[in-house]
């Protein structure tokens, strides 16, 4: 061997240690392996008592909740009923009505001027002819005056034709009765011709005479409309002039209107009343209650009057009037009231309308029998009044209808009933 080699193993230090001191051991003991494998089998036993804990809870839970259902099905619902009766003195129709005027009149103009004075206003109680206002017109009182000047001029005329008439008269006379060979048969119908030319000339002025005084006449007719007049007691409800207008004879939409009178005693009430009910107010004599909102603890009783005995083709109703008298003025023109009429009884039966049930087949009703068991009925409407509805098929008096029914209750069914009353 070399002296550099050996000199090489000098420099290498000798140690009794193991390479493999710095790694880190792979190999475990007994013990640690067994407590590894109980905490395992420790972790598996917890997840399966949580697991079987849930699922008797789960299964707990839901038996609860189908018993609890079965025992809501067999529950019995409570139903709100009414009882079915007859109505001996006829059904209560209450329908909407307007007051109106016995008279109302709009007043215009007859003559063609200028107001110059004005005594009634809104509000005012007037007789029949009480002046209202005053008209000035200067034209009609220009013509009346030229009308009389020609009345006059006209009868200088007719005494003109007067002495023209007596004269050719008196010489006709002579002339017709003097002795035959003075005068000439032609000289003696020339005069003849003369008298009843005259005479006819005065016929013509005074015809002329008479239509001067006819202008005279119309001219003084007219005057008469400058005063404006009440034509019937009542109230001014409308003024629409004032001094210094002009008033324009005529009636037209353009033409302005002087005053609107109304007389309100007694009182006209109209109702358009339905045609289902046309054929039982067609006739006077319904007994009637009116009433108005705006006048509480107000009742005014009265009959049909009149009906217009035939139906309107656009609203499908009747035009029912009731005349009421009015002597406080209580009611007033344009009123909205409430009139309830008194039908007669045509072997109806009211029920609410919230008993209907309405399906493809008709309309039923749900009658509770005695025993608490429904059954759907097919009835037949009448009337509808809104709020109840006459039934002329169906029910009878002492059934007991349900109301406001769930569409989940079937036919047959049990049901408490819960008794709120009567259907009247």
């Amino acid at each position: 061997m070399s002296e550099s080699g050996h000199e090489k193993e000098a420099h290498t230090p000798f140690t009794d240690e193991d390479p493999d001191e710095g790694r880190a051991s792979t190999e475990f003991s007994e013990s640690t392996g067994g407590t590894v494998r109980r905490g395992v089998t420790g972790f598996v036993v917890l997840l399966v008592v949580a697991f079987s804990v849930v699922a008797v809870k789960r299964w707990h839970d839901a038996h609860h909740l189908r018993a609890a259902s079965v025992a809501e099905v067999k529950q019995k619902i409570a139903v709100d009923v009414v009882t079915v009766k007859g109505t001996p003195h006829g059904a209560r129709l209450t329908l909407p009505g307007e007051t109106a005027s016995w008279y109302e009149a709009t007043i215009y103009g007859r003559v063609d001027g200028y107001i110059s004075k004005w005594w009634s206003d809104i509000g005012d109680h007037v007789r029949k002819g009480q002046v209202l206002a005053l008209i000035d017109t200067p034209e009609l009182d220009a013509q009346l005056a030229a009308a009389r000047a020609r009345v006059h001029a006209d009868k200088a005329i007719v005494r003109v034709r007067k002495a023209e008439e007596e004269f050719a008269t008196t010489t006709y006379i002579r002339w017709r009765d003097a002795p035959k060979g003075v005068v000439s048969v032609q000289d003696r119908e020339e005069k003849k011709a003369d008298y009843v030319s005259a005479k006819a000339r005065l016929n013509a002025a005074r015809a002329q005479v008479s239509l001067a005084q006819a202008d005279v006449n119309h001219y003084s007719a007219l005057t008469t409309f400058k005063k404006v007049t009440a034509p019937f007691t009542g109230t001014v409800v409308a003024r629409e002039i004032d001094v210094g207008n002009l008033v324009t004879a005529g009636s037209t939409a353009s033409i302005m209107p002087l005053y609107r009178i109304s007389q309100d005693n007694p009182m006209r009430i109209f109702v358009d009343a339905p045609q289902a009910v046309a054929n039982d107010l067609r006739f006077p004599g319904t007994p009637v209650t009116i009433r108005a909102n705006d006048l509480p603890g107000k009742v005014f009783r009265g009959t049909v009057t009149r009906t217009a005995q035939a139906i309107d083709p656009d609203a499908r109703t009747l035009k029912v009037e009731i005349d009421l008298p009015n002597q406080h003025h209580v009611l007033i023109p344009g009123m909205y009231v409430d009139v309830r009429f008194n039908l007669p009884n045509n072997g109806l039966f009211q029920v609410p309308a919230a008993a209907m049930v309405f399906e493809s087949s008709g309309p039923h009703v749900a009658v509770v029998d005695p025993n608490g068991v429904v059954h759907f009925r097919r009835v037949t409407i009448a009337r509808d009044e809104g709020n109840v509805l006459d039934l002329s098929s169906g029910v009878h008096p002492g059934d007991r209808v349900a109301l406001n029914i769930s569409s989940q209750i079937a036919d047959g069914e049990s049901v408490i009933a819960n008794d709120v009353g009567s259907a009247k």
